[in-house]
């Protein structure tokens, strides 16, 4: 970046500081609405599930906002830079095909678990304590790493342009995000990620429209096309046909590919985070939910680091660009500035603005995600199981908020620490898969595959850590000659090392299940994870505990149809997850890729004009969508507060325990008939709600 940052110190804070303290007095007022109106108390079912009663545009909007890193803008971004055109789409379409993929995992996790908190709950009630040990460090390490992905990226954009200090920026981008996280839940961070996701949408399209129809240096595709083919003349890609940006036949474009691929099956099957979101869905809400989300999700990374990569390309010889006459650094590439280096360049301090923004939502919408992962982990799978089995609700509740709390701290703590290493967001994300992607196979098959044995499954992971580690550190000294940042952060070190790690299970699991004996699980266990216990929360907030949203009893009749559904669900999402898999990654990539096509001038600009489309289709997914399927309870709850504020009473008390509650009393402090025969009801409701769980 320029050595004056565009944006004053002030800006960074007020934007970092002021926002967060927004989101979290928004989301403040709105629990208290949503509790108000809704009877939506924060148990901690409600705190850790949303009452598993979520439906599919939100859910959308949350997958989106949850896989939009930092990452996802700024590495796409860089991608691009360095590789041209094929850059952005190995991006997109290697990190799109986990999502769709998981939607299968999700449905066979509500068909076979339907009441788990978290999937490590699922693992220990197959395997056990030594392999539900095993997942949880692997889960926390998933957890680590993204957080910390999150918080060095976001932290190297709000410094490289308002020149707020790096520490500062990891210990202050949280604090918002931890506030509205613990008044929320996990429904905050569905509310918010929905706030999110559609901020970074009109943020990307502003991008968008600027470059390609607007601006004074670019202002069309065609402009943009002839400063590329001018580019690839002045510093042509090695490995590239022809030397060209316009090609998806890229070798290392192609390593990062594979790369790509095998790191986020990692991030998205061993991140709880993505669990969360499916055990919150309502059941017929999560194929859908999943699809919409993933499909929504590639256009992001796609159209923005096709835009605002390209762009830089197209206007570094231009003294609008930052580093003119200079070519951007490798480390600053890497770092993951090329996207507000192409924005200050497009916009000005506008476009500086714009990218501040863009990087504080996409940091915290997926942050907060991480925060409800780490804390259902510690406190269903560490406290609840190994401390306190018989926890009260109000107990689990106060556990959850003190795990966000800490978790945030320890990691603005460790990302600083890795900032002052000289560890960026470039390293973080090829490394990941070397470390965390030789469980991904012995997780999956513990829902999809009942002979996997519990040594199989416990032995799998480490064994493939060792081995990727070993090919990651072996292939960095035998081709670089030492083991430094710059060598083990080289392609062929971490594509060993990545490759290793998701496939050496493929060896590890059938010859240790075969060598020890089948399972052969019936998946009963799995079903017997019941429900936490918040009969006393409901109680101190005066609400009938059946009437909080997914606390009500459900007969027999009811489940029997649930299941029925998933079970359907369980085959479409398995065929269309498939052939949606197969067109991102095969059909539509590797034809241009084995030819070695070049972009015609008309292709270049049907590949934009396609990009900008799709994103409009994702902004209706994500963004409009969810407000039709919301309607009907918005307009409850409006017509709720319109009633309070206008005097004509209070909304119906369905449900709130009267029994303390001074307004069912006579003037007289005398309780009336009816009084007295809706409080008997109403506790007995609430004892009885006490055991509605053995069901389950």
């Amino acid at each position: 970046m320029a050595a004056s940052p565009p944006l004053s110190q002030a800006v960074g804070y007020g934007v970092v500081i002021g926002l967060g303290f927004l989101f979290a007095l928004g989301m403040i007022l709105t629990t208290y609405v949503l509790k108000r109106y809704r009877n939506e108390v924060q148990t901690s079912e409600m705190f850790a599930t949303a009452g598993r009663t979520v439906k599919s545009g939100l859910v959308s909007s949350a997958v989106v906002s949850s896989w939009t890193w930092a990452a996802t803008l700024l590495q796409s971004s860089g991608v691009a830079y360095r590789y041209g055109v094929s850059g952005p789409f190995w991006y997109a379409s290697g990190a799109t095909v986990q999502i769709l993929l998981f939607a299968t995992l999700a449905i066979e996790l509500k068909r076979k678990a339907p009441n788990a908190h978290t999937f490590l709950e699922v693992i220990r009630a197959r395997y056990g304590v030594y392999t539900h040990v095993v997942y949880i460090v692997f889960g926390l390490m998933t957890n680590v790493l993204v957080t910390a992905m999150l918080l060095t990226g976001g932290s190297a954009v709000v410094t490289s342009l308002t020149g707020m200090p790096t520490a500062a920026a990891c210990f202050l981008l949280p604090v918002g995000v931890v506030l509205y996280t613990i008044f929320g839940g996990i429904k905050a961070t569905f509310l918010t990620d929905y706030v999110h996701t559609v901020m970074i949408l009109i943020i990307i399209l502003i991008f968008a429209f600027t470059a390609y129809t607007t601006n004074v240096h670019l202002g069309s595709p065609a402009t943009v096309y002839d400063l590329l083919v001018q580019a690839a003349r002045d510093h042509p890609v090695d490995g590239n046909e022809q030397g060209s940006y316009l090609t998806m036949r890229s070798k290392e474009g192609a390593i990062f590919f594979v790369i790509n691929i095998v790191g986020n099956f990692g991030t998205v099957f061993m991140d709880n985070g993505y669990y969360n979101k499916a055990i919150a869905a309502s059941p017929v809400h999560a194929l859908p939910g999943y699809v919409m989300g993933g499909l929504s999700w590639f256009a992001i990374p796609w159209l923005a680091a096709t835009t605002m990569g390209l762009s830089a390309l197209a206007l570094e010889t231009n003294p609008v660009f930052p580093t003119y006459p200079d070519r951007m650094p490798d480390a600053d590439v890497t770092a993951g500035l090329v996207l507000p280096n192409a924005a200050v360049a497009l916009l000005g301090k506008g476009g500086a603005a714009a990218t501040l923004l863009l990087i504080f939502m996409a940091v915290t919408s997926a942050s907060s995600a991480e925060y409800i992962a780490v804390s259902s982990i510690f406190t269903y799978d560490i406290y609840k199981t190994y401390f306190e089995p018989t926890a009260s609700g109000r107990k689990l509740v106060y556990m959850a908020h003190t795990s966000v709390v800490v978790y945030a701290i320890l990691l603005a703590g460790f990302s600083t620490a890795l900032y002052y290493i000289g560890i960026s967001i470039g390293y973080l994300y090829l490394m990941m898969g070397v470390i965390i992607s030789s469980a991904v196979l012995p997780a999956a098959l513990t829902l999809l595959w009942s002979d996997q044995n519990m040594i199989a499954a416990t032995l799998s992971p480490i064994l493939g850590l060792v081995c990727s580690l070993i090919a990651w550190l072996v292939t960095a000294k035998k081709q670089y000659g030492d083991l430094s940042v710059a060598s083990t952060g080289s392609n062929n070190p971490m594509l060993a090392g990545n490759v290793v790690a998701l496939l050496s299970p493929l060896i590890f699991v059938p010859l240790l299940t075969f060598a020890f004996g089948r399972q052969k699980y019936d998946y009963v266990s799995m079903a017997m994870i019941r429900l936490g216990d918040d009969s006393d929360v409901a109680a101190a907030a005066r609400v009938d505990l059946e009437l909080i949203p997914g606390a009500a009893d459900v007969s027999d009749a009811e489940l029997l149809a649930e299941k029925t559904k998933l079970k359907r669900a369980s085959l479409i999402a398995k065929t269309m997850t498939g052939v949606l898999t197969l067109a991102l990654l095969v059909f539509w990539p590797m034809p241009m890729y084995g030819t070695g096509y070049i972009f015609s001038k008309k292709f270049f600009t049907g590949w934009v004009s396609v990009g900008i489309i799709w994103l409009f289709c994702s902004t209706f997914c994500v963004g409009i969508y969810p407000l039709i399927e919301g309607r009907h309870s918005m307009a409850q709850t409006f017509k709720g507060i319109v009633r309070d504020v206008t005097g004509k009473g209070k909304p119906p008390l369905q449900g709130r325990m009267s029994v303390v509650d001074e307004t069912f009393h006579q003037d007289d402090g005398t309780p009336t008939k009816e009084d007295i025969k809706q409080a008997e009801a109403v506790t007995e409701a609430v004892q009885k709600s006490g055991n509605a769980n053995e069901k389950y």
